[in-house]
């Protein structure tokens, strides 16, 4: 059965939780090794999960992004690094469809690709030297025009599902001018290579290598688009990131209950969950979740149900969720291990890559400064419009 036969949002999460089951043992193992889970990316593509987000008009079911973000969160209960890992694709996929990002022909012999031959992708972006490309570096990766197309040259950091790309979203710069150009680049072209170096302690399973360009030709229709013209549309497809660490969270959550309801101490009677200590950690976890969860699905449905004029002036409410959610996330799975105490330290307990794993939001983009500062920026420009509207009508 593929999740493309069924039609119900129901009906697929069903299949969906089936199909990750197994991740959860898997998760252990992968995370010692920090080896990547490639049997959990083919189970996924055994049930068409990879193909969800393509465009209708592109052959895909087209899901809608509260529907990507409950799939993607069902997936990071089981196993965050699977979740984070093949997120990127996801989100990739759907906005570059529904924004006609590229030219219509190349969109549609990837989406072909994906279908057909369970193609994946990602961004490769960010550099040793530059950082997250939001703080406004210029890639070192070069691009040169010749008769051919273009020759690329550079090494990316932090590219997050490498061993099982087929595709790279490569950002170089234009030699002789300012701008920067995305470049569409197929794993099996010559000078393609990966650099084993991910040695994080969390979310070890994510694969996130470097990638290693050495005079790779292109053809100039691989320049599928400039930096300048990627940023015209929010990017609500980052969601994905904050639903994977809510659902990291809700593992922990589970964790910490299954601990306190059977753990029976002979100091007293019954279970620790009885103690009020441990019932209030229990409550503050719940009502973290239950805030994360509204915040980030009122966000998607507003999405879903809203014109173009309206998400334009989205960015700094998706922008907000990312922050809050990993945030309530984080102190989910803090509380998660005082209601597990020390056990939650051990190798057996999967808390404790809950713990790291949880961590690892913290520096996905958006980053949290920035946020802020946007944030901070908004509540200013709003109180003086206010004023000046007050200062006006008296």
């Amino acid at each position: 059965m593929k999740l493309t036969e069924l039609y119900s949002f129901e009906k697929r999460k069903n299949l969906l939780q089936q199909t990750v089951e197994p991740f959860k043992e898997r998760a252990s193992k992968h995370d010692n090794e920090a080896s990547f889970p490639f049997e959990n990316i083919e189970d996924l593509k055994k049930i068409a999960y990879h193909t969800l987000t393509i465009p209708k008009e592109y052959g895909g079911p087209g899901i809608t992004l509260t529907e990507m973000l409950k799939y993607q969160e069902t997936i990071a209960k089981a196993d965050g690094s699977t979740a984070l890992a093949i997120g990127w694709h996801m989100g990739l996929t759907k906005h570059n469809g529904e924004n006609n990002s590229w030219e219509k022909e190349k969109y549609t012999d990837f989406a072909e690709d994906v279908i057909t031959n369970g193609a994946l992708i990602n961004h490769a972006i960010t550099e040793p030297a530059t950082g997250s490309p939001q703080r406004g570096g210029k890639p070192e990766t070069i691009a040169v025009k010749n008769a051919s197309g273009w020759k690329i040259n550079g090494r990316k950091t932090f590219t997050t599902l490498a061993p099982a790309l087929h595709y790279f979203v490569v950002a170089a710069s234009i030699e002789g001018s300012d701008k920067i150009g995305h470049f569409l680049i197929k794993r099996d072209i010559t000078g393609v290579t990966i650099d084993e170096t991910w040695d994080s302690i969390a979310m070890r399973g994510t694969g996130s290598h470097d990638l290693i360009l050495e005079n790779v030709q292109v053809n100039d229709d691989d320049l599928v688009e400039y930096r300048e013209d990627s940023n015209n549309q929010p990017a609500s497809w980052i969601l994905h990131i904050p639903a994977c660490y809510l659902g990291i969270a809700k593992a922990a959550q589970e964790e910490a209950v299954k601990f306190a309801t059977t753990y029976s101490p002979n100091s007293i009677k019954g279970t620790i969950s009885e103690l009020p200590n441990v019932k209030q950690k229990l409550g503050e976890i719940e009502l973290y979740l239950l805030e994360a969860e509204n915040f980030l699905y009122s966000i998607s449905r507003k999405w879903d149900e809203s014109g173009q004029a309206v998400r334009q002036k989205m960015a700094i409410d998706i922008n907000a969720a990312k922050v809050s959610v990993v945030d309530k996330a984080i102190k989910i799975v803090d509380l998660a291990m005082r209601v597990v105490g020390a056990r939650g330290l051990s190798k057996k307990s999967p808390l404790q890559r809950y713990y790291r794993d949880v961590r690892a939001g913290l520096h996905n983009p958006p980053m949290d400064d920035m946020i802020m500062m946007q944030l901070a920026k908004k509540s200013i420009t709003d109180f003086q419009l206010f004023k000046n509207k007050v200062t006006t009508y008296i």
